[in-house]
């Protein structure tokens, strides 16, 4: 809609557009006019200048011959009632070497001598125009031997002048035309105008009182007249409809009544199916949350089943060394009350020890790094807090937890992270996020395979970290691809499968972590889940140190 403001008036713009037609007119018109005046004068008094400097070469060929430079400064003083020639500059070459003297010049009274030009005469050969003067050569010869140069300076005051006359000249007659197309728009807009006022009147009138019986007079211009005739067939139309209108708003006025006591009932109903809705899922919420708690449960005791697996082995070798150590202790001490301990036997027995206290250390010490990485993964799961944390190393903590489950397997998982990259973010999300990955790997991806391959890549730009998983399994069926996120839904239907292991996964990157999750997949080609969440990066503990 166009502003009020923004409006112009038919009498204003009638105006305004003669006007400028006629000054874009005159201003080219002038211009191309002046133009080609100027350089057609120019071209003459270039011309001129060439005709006096061909005399003067002319008449300088006899005096050089002569060496007679008397006879010359004569001739030029005659150029005196010339006023457009300043300086005339007469070069006598050098019979034995190319260098020219000077011979014989002209200077105007009012102007003085002026410099020779013996280093530039060839650039004057072709006429140079500057902004006050031209500059011409012109080379002297006899029956085609060089003698030397005519140097003419001439001024372009007079042509100056016959362009700032040329320019008055086209301003006044300009200005005149202006005035003109001025007066003539000016009646123009009245004869065009009136009609449209009256007319504007007319609606005004209408639009105020409402009184739609009145009509639009006739104009002694055609189009007005058109325009008047529709404005007058509108204005019967709306006699018209303003009848039927009010004929309609008395029904409508009826049916409004009846409709709004139906409406009225609708809306209770409505009221009360919208609560029961409400409640119902508020209860389906409550135990969705139940459901998706089990499952991160579940996932936990995943891991503590793999720390009793694990740290058995260990603990079992540390056992069987300490039990042969004190068997070993029990010998030698049994030979040593007999008073038959050889050196030998102690070296052997000494021996044996350490042995068996490496084993013991090296297992003990073992269990005690799977044990505090059991339980940093085990608390970061159910801790949800920010912390500062090294990406690799928690990466390396998730899949030392789930070795139980891998190491049944010939699958292999590549990691893509710098060692380097310190975080500040919540642990425990990721480290969920990742067991749900690689398990959904396992149970769904790799059913069929016997050797698959993961891949994790940690990439962190602009203060956002970019992870990426990716697995070459079964895939995504297409059916449910749309819906891979949403809860319940699982291709193992039946078999164990829970279907909230991403959706798990969605909430954890979506809630706690503020990101956004994507998922691409291919049946048969594998799938590819691109993560990215806000962190904070922090420079590495090692080079702190």
């Amino acid at each position: 809609m166009i502003a009020i403001d923004k409006t112009t008036s038919i009498k204003n713009a009638l105006i305004w557009v003669i006007m400028l037609i006629c000054s874009l007119t005159l201003c080219l018109a002038m211009i191309v006019s002046a133009t080609q005046d100027v350089k057609l004068q120019r071209k003459k008094l270039v011309s001129q200048l060439e005709g006096y400097i061909s005399i003067i070469a002319f008449n300088a060929s006899s005096s050089i011959l002569q060496d007679n430079a008397d006879i010359e400064e004569n001739r030029l003083s005659s150029f005196a009632a010339v006023n457009i020639l300043h300086n005339i500059h007469i070069y006598k070459k050098q019979p034995d070497s190319n260098a020219l003297s000077f011979f014989a010049s002209y200077n105007r009274r009012d102007i003085g001598p002026y410099p020779v030009q013996f280093d530039r005469i060839q650039q004057f050969i072709t006429p140079v125009i500057s902004s006050n003067y031209i500059e011409i050569t012109k080379p002297i010869s006899y029956e085609g031997n060089l003698l030397g140069y005519v140097y003419v300076r001439a001024s372009q005051e007079e042509l100056s002048s016959y362009i700032q006359t040329r320019i008055l000249l086209d301003i006044l007659i300009a200005l005149v035309a202006l005035i003109s197309a001025f007066f003539i728009s000016s009646r123009l807009q009245r004869r065009f105008t009136a009609p449209i006022e009256t007319l504007l009147s007319v609606v005004q009138k209408v639009a105020k009182e409402k009184n739609y019986q009145i009509r639009a007079p006739v104009a002694p211009i055609k189009e007005y007249n058109m325009l008047s005739r529709a404005f007058n067939t509108m204005l019967d139309r709306i006699e018209q409809q303003i009848s039927k209108l009010q004929q309609a708003e008395q029904e409508n006025r009826q049916l409004t009544l009846s409709l709004e006591q139906k409406i009225g009932q609708r809306t209770e109903a409505l009221k009360t199916s919208n609560q029961e809705l409400l409640n119902t899922l508020a209860t389906l919420h409550q135990y969705q949350n139940q459901i998706v708690e089990t499952e991160k449960m579940a996932s936990l005791g995943q891991m503590v089943a793999g720390v009793a697996h694990e740290v058995n082995t260990p603990i079992g070798l540390g056992v069987t060394a300490s039990t042969l150590l004190q068997d070993k202790l029990t010998d030698i001490q049994k030979a040593f009350d007999e008073k038959k301990l050889t050196s030998s036997q102690l070296a052997k027995f000494l021996s044996e020890s350490k042995e068996n206290l490496g084993i013991i250390y090296r297992n003990m010490e073992r269990a005690a790094s799977l044990i505090s990485s059991f339980k940093r993964v085990a608390v970061d799961q159910s801790n949800e807090n920010r912390r500062q944390f090294n990406m690799l190393q928690l990466i390396n903590e998730v899949l030392l937890s789930l070795r139980p489950n891998l190491k049944k397997t010939q699958h292999q998982i590549l990691i893509d992270c710098p060692a380097e990259l310190e975080l500040d973010s919540k642990p425990g999300p990721i480290n969920q996020i990742l067991i749900n990955l690689i398990m959904n790997s396992l149970i769904h991806a790799f059913e069929h395979i016997e050797q698959g391959e993961m891949h994790i890549a940690v990439q962190v730009k602009d203060n956002r970290c970019f992870l990426s998983y990716s697995d070459n399994g079964a895939g995504v069926p297409e059916s449910i691809k749309k819906r891979i996120f949403d809860p319940f839904v699982t291709t193992k239907r039946g078999e164990g499968g829970s279907g909230l292991g991403l959706h798990l996964v969605y909430n954890l990157v979506t809630q706690a972590l503020n990101g956004k999750i994507q998922l691409e997949s291919t049946l048969g080609a594998g799938i590819q889940i691109q993560i990215d969440f806000p962190v904070i990066v922090k420079t590495a503990r090692l080079a702190q140190k």
